[in-house]
């Protein structure tokens, strides 16, 4: 089974753009590329801030560029989202017994989980006590199953400065709390950095997916925000998704950068040595 997995996509950053604006361009790209590349998924997640202001204009037509998937789409709201955007352009979306977008799919003996992080008005990350039950129950439900986490904000500190939340936000150490002890927790998969990170939360692998959109710039250094310094904040870096791949009980992740790229080599004739050489290693 293949899971794509994209973040960060931000429809309506700039809408009057003409003739398009940059983050509809980007998202189509990455779009094209899943569909009409060698790699068909089972399903498309998406991980939040699918827009930039949450409204239903940019949910509509989001939601219009995801109309040529034939694959189940299951989605989840960042913090530029709003859940009443989402449930308007994806009114099958679930929702749990408090409102919060939460809810579980299964699929190949993988059961795959869908978190709820939005606090509408802040940008960091929220996990209340109720989202933090919900995800309890479901992961004591199910201990031998193996399972994914799919949630907007990673539940770290990074290094980036600007982006990150404190290190002891009550709503990271209340996730931290819920899945400790569960073996089942295969890896957490995130957005909201704009970047491709991995670190470990209670030693369970979490990875965050780099953005549709445009990029946070790679720097660690300490930000002053009463001191601009005039560094870099946003690139033009290639949009990227991930590709996770379920199989046989293990869990692989790609990530790949869609741009324009020159192919250097084809698997013909010339290269059809090497090919059956390396599979003969493995003998």
């Amino acid at each position: 089974m293949l899971i794509a997995q994209m973040t960060d996509i931000h429809i309506g950053f700039d809408p009057a753009a003409k003739p398009e604006e940059l983050n509809r361009i980007r998202f189509r790209m990455t779009l094209d590329r899943l569909l009409n590349g060698p790699n068909q998924a089972d399903m498309l997640v998406l991980t939040g801030d699918l827009t930039d202001h949450g409204d239903k204009d940019s949910f509509e037509k989001t939601a219009e560029l995801l109309e040529a998937c034939p694959m189940p789409i299951y989605s989840i709201v960042g913090n530029h989202d709003t859940r009443e955007g989402l449930l308007h352009a994806f009114p099958d979306t679930p929702v749990d017994a408090d409102g919060f977008i939460q809810y579980a799919v299964e699929q190949d003996g993988l059961r795959i989980l869908f978190l709820d992080s939005l606090e509408e008005g802040r940008h960091g990350g929220a996990f209340c006590e109720k989202r933090a039950a919900w995800l309890s129950a479901e992961l004591n439900a199910h201990p031998e199953t193996p399972t994914l986490i799919f949630m907007h904000h990673p539940p770290v500190v990074s290094g980036i400065g600007w982006m990150d939340p404190g290190a002891d936000e009550p709503w990271m150490l209340r996730f931290a709390e819920a899945i400790r002890g569960h073996d089942q927790v295969r890896a957490i998969h995130c957005g909201h950095l704009h970047r491709q990170i991995n670190a470990t939360v209670e030693g369970k692998l979490l990875s965050v997916t780099p953005s549709v959109a445009p990029l946070v710039a790679m720097d660690l250094r300490p930000i002053d925000p009463e001191t601009p310094d005039n560094r870099d904040l946003i690139t033009t870096e290639s949009p990227t998704y991930a590709l996770h791949r379920w199989d046989n009980g293990e869990l692989v992740t790609h990530y790949e950068r869609v741009w324009d790229w020159q192919v250097l080599a084809k698997y013909d004739a010339n290269l059809q040595g090497m090919i059956k050489e390396m599979f003969a290693e493995r003998e």
